[in-house]
């Protein structure tokens, strides 16, 4: 039987009381380690953690915070070929997908240190300056964030066990909030991993930095009035947190990303280099983590008279993908994390085929060094609507989220046509741009604004510096409205205002000169 994997909590190492829930290689369908929460007294933990945790970080300034976020980055980077080897085994990712996941953490605990830094030593954030609220402006009114005294619960997604530890505990922790992580259970491994790391390395005070691995039974009901929730996950988990009772009688705050359609728009015109701008970003986001990232690309807007070029130049690039076993030196794209994910993509994709036709099948080729039965790994695939009309019709395309490595190219009438697309996302976390003229790509994303919560316009000018449609960047706002949460992560030290109460203070001048102010 696999190693049963500790979890920390009320700064101990406890296991859960039950024979735990076993985690898979998703290459060779072996069994790595088990884990379980069965047993865990998650209300004295979560205590230890407000009060014990939270009173030492409170204590600390933002800049002695922000040297704690930089002694997090170092350990992570001291052990990260161990992560490397967790993360090969247990998600079945290539050495640049995991790289993805690992250095993106380090670079983002790196960019919160760095902001934290800037920070002066007061203990409340200013928002804005003082307003006079008398004739003669002696008595004013000062609007402030005020740490939270609570706890951050982070309940995280599958795909992204490292970065989606630690872009949203640098924020909290910088807040002054301690953490507790619920890893989605098929990819726990590398979190707990992390966490036991940093904890052995003594780096953090005791009961900021928790973790309950396995079942999130019991986990919401532990809250209380002070607490927040930041969650990645489906639509479907979203609601049932929205409808607990910590949330709608204790007022605990939520920050939700759930599904997103994203989508790239290729503007009008026979722009050779936009095209391949285009393809290029197309393929990049279908292979890379195999398609299982929630910025992926999932429709491509093409106007309809270039339909058959951009199926043309996607599938060449497609074409270069080979797919199997990440330890073989030959493959670019690995696995899908679970038998459960495989089920779920393979099934999406017979639905998307009643509504599309197939552009590029990558399953027909064989898989490298992987059982095509045994192993997790599903080729990419480019469906297409064949025409603007089907593009309408095709509902499905629009409704739903195949979390693998695939997308639909969607032709389009005109830019009206265009933007009414890519609206019928209801909602997304970003969309990507492609053209030459200035004017045009401006319009395009000032009108996708409303509904996205990042815009990512790529022309020839940038194409060398871009950082990539589906890159999330710690100084740029991680979210989006309505299907996809509705939620605000990153942005620089705005990610901050989410581990804060915001107080408006009424006082004397003198009075409010004299606030614990930080810049």
């Amino acid at each position: 039987m696999s190693e049963l994997l500790p979890n920390l909590l009320g700064d101990r190492w406890q296991t859960g009381a039950g024979r735990g829930t076993p985690l898979f290689d998703p290459v060779l369908g072996d069994e790595l380690v088990r884990v379980d929460a069965g047993g865990l007294d998650l209300p004295a933990g979560f205590t230890f953690a407000r009060q014990t945790g939270g009173a030492e970080l409170r204590a600390m300034s933002y800049a002695e915070r922000a040297g704690l976020l930089r002694a997090v980055a170092d350990v992570i980077k001291v052990n990260r070929d161990d992560y490397f080897a967790i993360s090969t085994a247990n998600s079945g990712t290539v050495s640049n997908d995991t790289s993805v996941d690992v250095d993106g953490a380090v670079y983002t605990l790196g960019v919160y240190a760095k902001l934290g830094a800037t920070l002066d030593a007061g203990s409340l954030m200013a928002d804005g300056e003082a307003e006079g609220l008398s004739r003669n402006g002696i008595f004013q009114a000062r609007h402030v964030f005020a740490p939270t005294p609570g706890l951050a619960l982070l309940i995280n997604a599958f795909n992204f066990p490292s970065w989606g530890l630690w872009e949203k505990a640098a924020p909290a922790l910088l807040s002054g909030v301690p953490v507790v992580v619920k890893p989605a259970t098929a990819t726990a491994w590398l979190t707990q991993r992390m966490v036991a790391d940093v904890a052995a390395a003594g780096v953090l005070p005791p009961g900021t930095l928790s973790i309950v691995c396995g079942s999130s039974a019991g986990l919401m009901d532990a809250l209380e009035p002070f607490d927040v929730v930041s969650f990645t996950g489906s639509a479907e988990s979203a609601a049932v947190i929205r409808s607990h009772p910590a949330v709608t009688r204790r007022s605990v705050r939520v920050n939700i990303e759930a599904d997103s359609l994203n989508s790239a728009l290729l503007l009008p015109g026979r722009d050779a280099q936009a095209l391949a701008l285009l393809a290029k970003e197309v393929a990049l986001e279908m292979t890379v983590k195999s398609g299982q990232k929630c910025t992926a690309i999932r429709r491509v807007l093409v106007p309809a008279a270039t339909y058959g070029e951009a199926a043309a130049a996607i599938g060449a690039r497609l074409e270069k993908t080979t797919v199997g076993n990440p330890r073989n030196a030959d493959v670019r794209m690995g696995a899908l994390v679970s038998t459960a994910q495989k089920a779920s993509v393979l099934e999406g994709l017979a639905l998307l085929r009643n509504q599309t036709e197939v552009l590029f099948d990558g399953g027909s080729r064989p898989l490298i060094d992987a059982d095509p039965e045994r192993s997790c790994c599903v080729a990419p695939t480019l469906l297409g609507t064949r025409d603007a009309a089907g593009s309408d019709a095709a509902h499905l395309v629009h409704d739903t989220e195949v979390f693998g490595p695939l997308a639909t190219l969607v032709p389009y009438r005109d830019m009206e046509h265009a933007l009414a697309l890519a609206r019928r996302g209801e909602g997304s976390l970003v969309a990507s741009v492609y053209g030459t003229d200035n004017v045009a790509m401006a319009a395009a994303a000032a009108d996708l604004a409303s509904h996205h919560g990042r815009v990512h316009v790529i022309s020839p000018d940038v194409a060398a510096t871009q950082t990539g449609h589906g890159n999330v960047m710690p100084q740029s706002l991680h979210g989006g409205p309505g299907r996809a949460g509705g939620g605000e992560e990153l942005g620089g030290l705005r990610a901050l205002r989410f581990y804060h109460r915001h107080t408006a203070i009424q006082a004397a001048t003198s009075v409010l000169d004299a606030l614990p102010l930080s810049a």
